[in-house]
């Protein structure tokens, strides 16, 4: 999840017009909140995380107050909380205060793609506020649905009615959770999430279901995205400077997504392709620099930009080069290896050589061009190199690569540097 709570929630659940508890950010004044305090007797103080992480009120960090002395006291408590969860752990900074919402009944909906149906499914169940794993199957109803027809009412219906909802929350859900659709597919998000969503009771006793907490998730390249106007720093958690660098060239063509999985490691891979990567990142383990996916058709100044950022942070302590990636249908190899060969002859004119050992697997359109363009590069700047074509097995690639490898760490550096006049030291 790349956005949780309802400091932003809040707002994006407005461009569709779904209720959502009353909220102030960390900058709220003693005024407004005893001005909320009063307005709804109970407020709840929560600590602002980057990105999604779990078990917050397990760990005893949610506050409850009643009074503004009370509040006071659990805001300097929580403004800069650290929580784990798993493995992952991170630092508060801020909170918000939120308005209670009384209510009989609580309800977890969410909506994501599921693999097991191929299409966008809704998890719903009437017993919200609780962690769903705990909820018995029968009383969780999943409903895949059609993305070009989206969630009709008649499928939350069926649905609330097949796990034996209440009657008096089946006719205001119908009215309210088809539109959380339209948030997710509208806005490019791929999961949302509310849970609970309370349903208040209103004049003559009419239910009305209100967010009161807030989870999604975006895919970062698709431009429906930028619609919302939401800050960059949303989208950034406790990451690289490398990372951060990469992440500011997303565009909707061509996937820039990387994560450093060993900042002394030897091979730097970029990856074209998600079951590339899961393979080469599974066999390389510790050697790999970084975990990448940089398919989908990239462009050649994108892809030049992404190169120059990975041989600027770690070229210097690169063993082997490994441009690795399955057959595509419709990446232009041409394009993606001139970008990462002018990049190197860049990076090498700017910083000096480094002794390097090439080694490529691919397949698509223009390969042989590509293939071609990228061993000039590697011939004018005296480096080794071994290419694979489409009709090799990818396992076999990436254990010559770790070969390679071992063969570098062996006294290979040297040699290359040697000849190419370089430094051998990392």
């Amino acid at each position: 999840m790349q956005i949780t709570g309802m400091l932003y929630g809040s707002r994006l659940l407005r461009h569709v017009g779904f209720p959502a508890t009353e909220i102030l950010g960390p900058g709220a004044s003693e005024d407004e909140i005893r001005d909320l305090i009063e307005r709804h007797q109970t407020i709840f103080i929560k600590p602002l995380f980057k990105g999604g992480i779990g078990k917050k009120g397990k760990a005893g960090l949610i506050g409850k107050a009643q009074d503004l002395k009370t509040a006071l006291a659990e805001k300097e408590r929580l403004y800069f909380a650290e929580h784990r969860h798993g493995n992952a752990v991170a630092k508060a900074n801020g909170v918000t205060f939120e308005a209670g919402v009384p209510a009989e009944h609580e309800v977890y909906f969410s909506i994501t793609d599921d693999t097991r149906y191929r299409a966008p499914t809704m998890t719903l169940t009437h017993k919200g506020g609780i962690e769903i794993e705990e909820l018995d199957k029968s009383e969780i109803a999943t409903v895949p649905f059609d993305a070009l027809t989206g969630l009709k009412a008649f499928v939350v219906a069926n649905a609330l009615s097949d796990i034996n909802a209440s009657k008096e929350v089946i006719s205001p859900l119908v009215q309210q959770l088809p539109k959380l659709w339209e948030l997710m597919h509208h806005y490019g998000m791929t999961t949302l999430e509310l849970n609970p969503i309370r349903m208040r009771p209103g004049k003559g006793g009419r239910l009305t279901p209100v967010a009161c907490d807030f989870k999604c998730g975006f895919d970062r390249d698709d431009p429906r995205v930028a619609r919302l106007g939401l800050p960059d720093h949303l989208f950034a958690s406790d990451i690289s400077a490398f990372e951060q660098e990469v992440n500011l060239l997303r565009t909707h063509q061509g996937q820039s997504d990387v994560f450093v999985i060993n900042d002394q490691g030897t091979i730097l891979a970029p990856t074209f392709g998600g079951g590339a990567n899961s393979l080469v990142t599974e066999v390389l383990g510790d050697a790999a620099i970084i975990s990448s996916d940089f398919g989908g058709n990239p462009p050649y100044e994108k892809m030049k930009a992404v190169a120059s950022i990975c041989y600027r942070h770690f070229l210097k302590q690169t063993n082997v080069l490994f441009i690795i990636g399955g057959k595509s249908n419709n990446t232009d190899i041409f394009e993606t290896f001139r970008g990462m060969g002018d990049a190197l002859r860049e990076h090498f004119s700017a910083h000096g050589p480094t002794p390097l050992y090439v080694v490529v697997g691919r397949g698509g359109p223009n390969l042989v061009r590509g293939l071609g363009n990228l061993a000039e590069t590697c011939d004018a700047l005296g480096l080794p190199y071994r290419f694979f074509g489409f009709d090799s097995a990818i396992s076999e690639v990436v254990n010559y690569a770790k070969d390679v490898d071992k063969w570098m760490r062996g006294g290979g550096r040297a040699e290359i540097a040697r000849l190419i006049g370089a430094s051998e030291a990392v």
